[in-house]
């Protein structure tokens, strides 16, 4: 099949024959919209109920127990020894650290450390019954993204990516804001063997210490930097012009070898990197964003004040704009770490009152624009806490039952679904594994998630194994 690119000794011609810029650029243009094609948007398997996932990612293990699963035994036996199998033999039972209370007309019961959160009660559908294979928070955490906890496998994000395509070409598909650099680092949102070009796209992370600094220096900064996105020192053509040249070595390098995908990719990112200067700079300023809604995501009124960690809020957001720009799945990782060994009363409240106010203020945000109806919003950790005491005053790790909650995209708001057992130390009442949320997921999108695969080494492979369930009562 003849290349529709240009080879090297073409471009060069044509660039020194007088056909001239404007030529040239049409060529350019042609190359550009054949490169988007990676990602084009694509039909899903059925109508979808939500277009694109917000993420927020509660990173350590959120006590579910002292959280959304109110548990009136665990309260009534507080400080009795608890009787859960062998991993809790001689432990004591440890009640909510914080009053819960119903909220709503639904009565959803949750925290009093969520006040914000809680007045959305009504759009929440909390699931008590999640459960996942290992303890231990690498596993966990990449089960989480990934439906493993073994191998290399492409995220949920890559696989969302690589099944609908984008909707704006102009923009990664898939974008991750300061993500950990633990726990797996890059992995959770990498496409492993899918197409490079479905991976995520990168923008912060944990590994910048000065970031939260830079970004307090202004009440109203840019989003997370994303380095080099612009070159001021040649204009765009030029710019275009080796992108094309190097495109053409690499279209003839593939023309040669035959199957490359990290060439593929090579060709795809430049691509990509390219049409982001003249969007990215933009979504990610917020500049431009009115007063009163810095305020209702607690920008501007510093650390101290409620307790709002202001570069979290700042990434919900950014996450409003990129849904808004049409970034199909967007993932924010938690300011600090739920994982509470001790101190947990002083610490649950912290980590609460850092997040309560942006969360609630991104969803009222979707909800005023009229996004919340087709983007759905999932907080989550990668499993919950132990109902019994470690250390007097904390939690240990609790795989066996915790709670999610999902927000808007076709699930059925004022839910609690599915149960714990009396202490909430197990799923007992509609479990749900994580191949099962990720089918769930998959579904909203409008994906079967047993028809999403990839074949990689002589095997079709899904997000989901060769599991998973749709929870169907919680669609709307």
């Amino acid at each position: 099949m003849t290349s529709p690119f240009l080879s090297r000794r073409e471009m060069l011609s044509t660039m020194s024959s007088g056909i001239g810029w404007l030529a040239f650029s049409a060529l350019a243009q042609q190359a550009a919209a054949k490169a988007a094609s990676g990602l084009t948007a694509k039909q899903p398997h059925f109508a979808p109920r939500a277009k694109r996932v917000i993420f927020l990612t509660m990173r350590g293990g959120p006590s579910h127990v002292d959280l959304f699963d109110h548990k009136p035994e665990l309260i009534a036996k507080d400080g009795k020894t608890a009787s859960l199998g062998r991993d809790s033999v001689g432990a004591k039972l440890f009640g909510p650290v914080h009053p819960f209370a119903q909220f709503g007309q639904s009565g959803q019961w949750m925290t009093t450390l969520y006040p914000k959160l809680a007045k959305h009660a009504d759009d929440l559908c909390i699931i008590n019954s999640m459960h996942t294979d290992l303890p231990n928070h690498a596993q966990a955490f990449g089960q989480m993204h990934t439906g493993s906890f073994q191998f290399v496998r492409p995220s949920i994000g890559a696989w969302t990516l690589y099944g609908l395509g984008t909707e704006n070409d102009n923009l990664p598909g898939f974008i991750t804001l300061n993500p950990p650099a633990d726990n797996g680092g890059a992995q959770n949102y990498g496409s492993a063997f899918l197409p490079a070009i479905c991976q995520g796209t990168r923008i912060g992370g944990s590994q910048l210490p000065d970031l939260y600094a830079a970004l307090l220096k202004k009440d109203v900064a840019p989003g997370p930097p994303m380095k080099n996105i612009e070159n001021k020192n040649i204009p765009r053509e030029l710019q275009r012009a080796q992108i094309d040249l190097i495109r053409g070595l690499n279209e003839r390098k593939l023309e040669r070898d035959g199957f490359r995908p990290e060439i593929e990719g090579a060709i795809e990112s430049f691509e990509l990197a390219f049409r982001m200067q003249s969007e990215v700079p933009e979504v990610l300023d917020l500049r431009d964003e009115p007063a009163h809604v810095l305020k209702l995501y607690g920008i501007g009124q510093g650390t101290g004040k409620a307790g709002v960690n202001e570069q979290f809020a700042r990434q919900c957001l950014l996450a409003r704009r990129m849904a808004e720009a049409g970034v199909r799945f967007i993932e924010i990782a938690s300011p600090g770490n739920w994982d509470h060994h001790n101190r947990l009363r002083e610490q649950l409240s912290t980590a609460c009152s850092a997040t309560d106010q942006p969360i609630a203020a991104l969803l009222t945000d979707l909800k005023t624009r009229g996004l919340l109806k087709d983007t759905l919003v999932v907080w989550a950790g990668e499993f919950g806490r132990t109902p019994y005491a470690q250390s007097g005053d904390g939690r240990d790790h609790n795989h066996k039952g915790y709670s999610i909650w999902m927000a808007g995209g076709g699930v059925k708001g004022g839910l609690t679904y599915g149960a714990t057992d009396e202490t909430g130390h197990k799923a007992v009442l509609n479990p749900m594994h994580i191949h099962d949320w990720h089918a769930t997921m998959l579904h909203l999108l409008g994906i079967d998630h047993t028809q999403l695969t990839f074949n990689y080494g002589g095997r079709n492979f899904r997000l989901t194994n060769v599991s998973g369930e749709v929870a169907k009562g919680i669609l709307a």
